[in-house]
């Protein structure tokens, strides 16, 4: 899941963009809002951790220019202030959650998960396609009842897939999910991945490739 950090305090952007990479999470943080705001015109992302008190932008125009685009993804506000009507303001103007400094990272991570499955119209934790399952929250995936061990970027790729499974995937979008950005990588990386993750899964056939377009996840099983 990759998550845009909007935080200008060193010590707790570092520490937030630690916790969540331990936890599964791909980070990108930036401290200030207009770099959030360029971030979000560079980039897609699933979810957006943002801080209100920020040296340039208020957090809460990052969150209106953010609404105003039309991007929908979900975003939790970091925020100091703990009055109501200052909470009830920005949920009321587009966050979708929030939490108060200092915060707990395992309720930060739990939060962003559920903020994405509710985004996305599924509410339990676990992805099925046929016989695969694949759970968002322990990275657990299994081929019927054997458990199977995947890379970071060969989960990422299983669940871009399985979460619409018999849907055509462009390679520009599977290779976003996979790389986040990264523009250090082979022109063949994502074949790459493909080609390990068939293996492991065991049924080659699953993952079909549409010649000139992409890759699709037959209903495995």
């Amino acid at each position: 899941m990759h998550v845009l950090l909007v935080e200008d305090d060193n010590l707790l952007g570092q520490a937030a963009e630690i916790g969540l990479t331990d936890r599964g999470f791909t980070v990108s943080w930036v401290r200030t809002g207009a770099a959030a705001i360029a971030e979000l015109n560079r980039h897609e992302f699933e979810a957006m951790v943002l801080d209100l008190g920020l040296p340039d932008l208020d957090g809460s125009r990052v969150l209106a220019a953010t609404r105003k685009k039309g991007l929908t993804l979900p975003i939790l506000i970091l925020t100091a202030r703990d009055q109501a009507n200052d909470i009830v303001h920005h949920l009321d103007n587009g966050a979708d959650d929030y939490m108060t400094k200092p915060f707990d990272l395992n309720e930060l991570a739990a939060r962003l998960r559920a903020l994405v499955r509710r985004q996305r119209g599924y509410v339990s934790a676990e992805l099925k396609a046929g016989s695969v399952s694949l759970n968002l929250n322990t990275r657990l995936v299994k081929v019927a009842t054997e458990e199977i061990n995947l890379s970071r970027r060969e989960f990422e790729l299983l669940k871009a897939l399985m979460l619409a499974p018999d849907h055509v995937h462009s390679r520009d979008k599977l290779e976003l999910a996979v790389f986040q950005g990264d523009q250090d990588i082979e022109s063949n990386a994502l074949e790459v991945h493909i080609s390990h993750l068939r293996k492991k899964l065991g049924h080659k056939e699953w993952i079909e490739t549409i010649r000139g377009v992409g890759y699709r996840l037959k209903c495995a099983g």
